[in-house]
């Protein structure tokens, strides 16, 4: 009877530490190196939105100020990136109602640009996790 009892407690243990375990992993995923802006940017979107759960409404008027902050620099290095014919093609799709990632999709982008608009992205995304991290920190005081 103890074995079994022991058998099916580390059999539900290993389940649970699988659900915990298996979301998290699906986040990491690498990407091909051979992949289009469109999937890139695609995956780059889905990890945002995952992480983002807070209402903005929620944090600190400095938080936000950091948020924005963040989200302006962004916008000017991919600025920097495009070329004068894709910020306009980029301005024009937010326009008509697109967010910032189906607008860069919508966009021929060179591989060096689709790179470097990447790194800035997960970089920018990367900030915005310790702004939300040290926001959720507080809460649990």
């Amino acid at each position: 009877m103890v074995i079994n009892f022991s058998k099916w407690l580390s059999l539900l243990a290993n389940v649970l530490i699988l659900v915990i375990l298996i979301p998290e992993m699906a986040l990491a995923t690498p990407l091909q190196p051979h992949a289009n802006s469109s999937v890139m940017i695609a995956q780059s979107s889905q990890a945002t939105s995952s992480f983002i759960a807070y209402s903005e409404a929620d944090f600190t008027p400095q938080e936000r100020q950091q948020l924005q902050a963040l989200r302006q620099r962004r916008n000017r290095e991919i600025n920097t990136i495009l070329s004068l014919s894709q910020r306009d093609k980029l301005k024009e799709q937010l326009q008509a109602g697109n967010n910032l990632y189906q607008a860069l999709e919508s966009l021929d982008l060179l591989p060096d640009q689709q790179n470097m608009i990447k790194a800035v992205i997960q970089l920018t995304n990367l900030k915005m996790k310790a702004i939300l991290s040290r926001y959720s920190l507080a809460i649990e005081k």
